[in-house]
């Protein structure tokens, strides 16, 4: 691929003269702060049984982390992601990498476990910035080239969940302690600093555009959904199949740690690494979306998820049956992303920001659900349950865009 320059400040045009053309996104460094920041939410699910060890807590309680992580950030996506259509970019960017380092490094000294789901709340909710990317590289690319740029960027995204889970294992293992993973997150999250403002445009909107105040903004998130039958199919298929990659996930790890498997962090942050292949294969989805269609990428990514469920359901303890269904949820969970988000941002134009924050409000919201029913069916009823409740948000999403429009 032909490297992209990064973002210039538009040029101070004339009067009469014509607009100038907004610079290509620099997809590369996109890609990669929104890895890392994106990371900060899932680089916890490995360590969790650490947790609960370090802080004497309950399996079930210490989930209660990655619950946190997911209502934090369809918290922020709501209040913080709009604010991309009107704010100075680069100044937004730089305080939410702020706050995000500092609540880090809060929970890595965290002394018990009610501080550190408020700090994960805390840093979650900050650490929006992904949700904030998307819609800027996409509106910056251009229609014709949208869902290439936004398999790119959630390619980037992809890699930082997955391999987040298995840097996070390897540096608890090594360094004895859950809390060093959460000091190299922040330390990584700082580093951004100095390179994300650079890279992005002073805002997303023209200069001469009239700003919407934050409170009309928040209102009118609501009618957006009433406006666009796209919107509404996206967000209940994004907030199904990512409840069903949460409960997936947020079991896997206590699954992994009992017998008769029985693996440690650095073990279970190995499956984060070896679902590398199937992350790498989702950028696919972004051309395919441009070729084909939101609608049947997304079926087809659904039938990847339900194929992986079925193989870890039935092979409960063969690794290489996890293994392989992990890599099938994974591709199917990020391709269904890149349709979905593809299509939403589609219908935002200057608003894009706010079309996303509806679609990931909706997609998170469905991540929390997901976290809090792992814990409880893990709890409750064991492995067997989880992949039979996933299945069910994954039907749940297959059926989200069954049903067409009548034509007048």
């Amino acid at each position: 691929m032909t490297p992209l320059p990064l973002l210039r400040p538009r040029a101070s045009a004339r009067p009469g003269a014509p607009a100038p053309a907004p610079a290509p996104p620099n997809v590369l460094v996109l890609s990669v702060a929104g890895a890392v920041t994106v990371a900060n939410l899932y680089f916890p699910q490995p360590l969790l049984a650490a947790i609960a060890r370090g802080l004497a807590v309950s399996d079930r309680t210490a989930g209660l982390v990655a619950t946190a992580a997911q209502l934090g950030y369809a918290l922020g996506i709501l209040l913080l992601v709009p604010l991309a259509d009107t704010a100075r970019l680069r100044r937004l960017t730089g305080l939410l990498l702020a706050l995000t380092a500092a609540a880090l490094l809060v929970a890595a000294a965290a002394p018990n476990v009610v501080t550190l789901v408020l700090a994960t709340l805390s840093l979650a909710t900050t650490t929006v910035l992904p949700q904030i990317l998307t819609p800027v590289a996409a509106a910056l690319a251009g229609p014709e080239r949208r869902g290439r740029v936004v398999g790119l960027v959630g390619l980037g995204l992809t890699l930082g969940s997955t391999l987040s889970r298995t840097i996070a294992g390897a540096v608890s293992d090594a360094a004895g302690s859950w809390r060093a993973a959460y000091l190299l997150a922040a330390a990584a999250t700082a580093a951004l600093l100095w390179v994300l403002p650079r890279a992005l445009p002073e805002r997303l909107a023209a200069a001469d555009r009239p700003r919407v105040p934050y409170g009309r903004m928040l209102a009118g998130l609501p009618r957006l959904l009433g406006e666009h039958r796209a919107l509404r199919v996206s967000a209940l298929r994004g907030a199904c199949v990512f409840a069903a990659y949460s409960v997936f996930w947020a079991a896997l790890v206590f699954h992994l740690a009992t017998p008769p498997l029985g693996y440690g962090p650095g073990a279970a942050g190995l499956f984060g690494l070896l679902t590398v292949p199937a992350a790498l294969a989702s950028a696919g989805a972004g051309p395919l979306t441009d070729r084909h269609g939101a609608g049947p990428v997304g079926r087809w990514a659904l039938g990847c998820v339900g194929l992986g469920l079925a193989v870890a359901g039935l092979a409960p303890f063969s690794p290489a049956a996890l293994v392989v269904g992990a890599g099938l949820v994974v591709l199917g969970t990020s391709s269904c992303q890149v349709a979905n988000q593809s299509r939403v941002l589609g219908l935002g134009g200057a608003g894009a920001a706010r079309v996303n924050t509806v679609f990931m409000l909706a997609t998170f919201a469905g991540g929390a659900l997901g976290s809090l029913t792992a814990a409880w069916l893990y709890g409750t009823y064991g492995w067997t349950a989880v992949p039979a409740a996933a299945a069910g948000f994954t039907a749940g999403g297959l059926l989200a865009g069954a049903r067409r429009p009548r034509v007048a």
